[in-house]
Order: C-alpha cells, then sequence, then structure tokens
C-alpha cells in the first residue's frame, strides 16, 4: 500500500524538510503541498490524503482549526508538527496519533511515521482518534481553563484562574502563578487570544493581568498607572491599558 501523503506548514524549509524524509519512504506518495489553512482544507477535500502531516502554528487558520473545519470523519490520519511543547502535549493529550516537536531529526520522523503507517494498515481511519481531538479542542481557545507547562522534567496542568499576571519574555511568555514562574514559547498576542478576556486583560505591550488579581490602580499625570496586585506586585499600564482598567473600574461602580 502507497500512503499518499499531503504536507501542510506555512515554512517553505519545514516542508522541505519533511518532503526530505518522506521520499526515504520506499511506500509514500506524496500527494501535495499546502502553505496554510485554508489551503489544506481545499487540498484535503480535493486530494483525500491518507496521511497529513500537520503544522499546529499557521497564520490565519492553524491546524486545530482545520480539523475542525474538514470534521473528524473526513479527515486523514494525522501527525502534527509543531514548534511548542504545550501544543505537543494538547496533541498527545487528545490521543492524537503522534506529534514531530522542532526541530526533528529524521529517527524521530520515521517513529511517527511508522506509527501512523501501522495505524492505517490496522485501522484504516483516525476518525476516532481525531473525533476526540476535536471535542477537546472545540471551546474557543480564549476559552481553555488549562494549561500544559513543563517544570523541571514534570509536565504541569495550570488552571488559568490560578495565574496572576503574564509577561513576554523574547520568544516566551512568562506565567506568574503565586511566587513560581513558568516559561512558554509563544508570543503574548497568541497567548493573549487563548485565555479568557473576561478575565484577563493586556495592560502594556508585554504584560497581562488577571484582574482578579488586582488590588488598585494608581493613575498618573501622563496617563498611565501603576497596578498594585494583591500580593505586593507592581506593575506599570500604558496609558490605552490604564484607561481599559479604569473604564472597568467605572463600570462596576
Amino acid at each position: 500500500m502507497r500512503i499518499r501523503t499531503l504536507i501542510v506548514d506555512d515554512e517553505p524549509i519545514a516542508r522541505k524538510r519533511l518532503r526530505r524524509f518522506l521520499l526515504q519512504q520506499a511506500d509514500v506518495e506524496i500527494a501535495g503541498e499546502a502553505a496554510n489553512g485554508c489551503e489544506a482544507v481545499d487540498a484535503i477535500k480535493k486530494l483525500a490524503p491518507d496521511l497529513l502531516l500537520l503544522d499546529v502554528q499557521m497564520p490565519e487558520m492553524d491546524g486545530f482549526q482545520v480539523l475542525r473545519a474538514v470534521g473528524a470523519e473526513a479527515m486523514p490520519v494525522v501527525i502534527f508538527v509543531t514548534a511548542y511543547d504545550e501544543f505537543a502535549l494538547q496533541a498527545f493529550e487528545a490521543q492524537a496519533i503522534d506529534y514531530l516537536l522542532k526541530p526533528f531529526d529524521y529517527d524521530r520522523f520515521q517513529k511517527a511515521f511508522e506509527r501512523a503507517k501501522t495505524y492505517l494498515q490496522g485501522r484504516g481511519t483516525g476518525a476516532r482518534r481525531l473525533s476526540a481531538l476535536v471535542d477537546a479542542l472545540s471551546e474557543p481557545s480564549g476559552m481553555r481553563s488549562r494549561l500544559a507547562v513543563r517544570s523541571d522534567g514534570r509536565v504541569l496542568f495550570l488552571n488559568t484562574r490560578e495565574i496572576d499576571w503574564v509577561e513576554a519574555v523574547g520568544n516566551y511568555v512568562s506565567l506568574h502563578v503565586g511566587r513560581e514562574k513558568h516559561l512558554l514559547r509563544g508570543t503574548m498576542n497568541e497567548f493573549e487570544d487563548r485565555l479568557s478576556s473576561d478575565r484577563f486583560l493586556r495592560i502594556h505591550r508585554s504584560t497581562l493581568v488577571n484582574l482578579d488579581a488586582v488590588r488598585e490602580v494608581r493613575p498618573s499625570l501622563q496617563g498611565e498607572s501603576v497596578v498594585l496586585l494583591k500580593d505586593g506586585t507592581r506593575l506599570n499600564a500604558s496609558r490605552s491599558g490604564s484607561q481599559k482598567l479604569l473604564g472597568l473600574a467605572r463600570q462596576s461602580l
């Protein structure tokens, strides 16, 4: 059986790498490539591949949105490709076939491919597993209540309510949970989209705060303000962040 495979990744270098690894498999036919989620949805419907190598982080429509758009019953077997540990953990928790955490080597690719191949030969379809994944991710991203983070060799599942505030640190975000700090790879914009807008507010380009953790706001003459948290932490709020905070305060009076 030749496994018709579709490659989906918004990075040309990543697609080239996946294609090179696939060409080393004797029983693979590369059905096509897609550079974004919209192209992926069209290609899946037109080409009906057996196997999908699907990037999770793509602009406009990410890999999980592709799953929801196509539907579990119409999806091929999927191996997720991701640069972020937490997305890999979500896939694992939802019983996905497998995932490739960038940067991955040929040996890791081979293991994932063999697992998908065995599944195809024995079960014929990954619909049930994908159904579980779609169900697990059916909530809007901003409403997910748990985050999986790696810490000292462990995987911690944090309730977002426990997070006091979040700051941008280069290509990561730092979650402040009481006296603890946890790093997750990703941008502040991505993380803001994944947290509840009813609970968290962007008060600065590099700062998100849990409104339940705020004790008081001290405006300054320049329109900015200092935000004091219940644990004594002081955060700077920009002019626009201050206006949002004060607007919320007026609404609650």
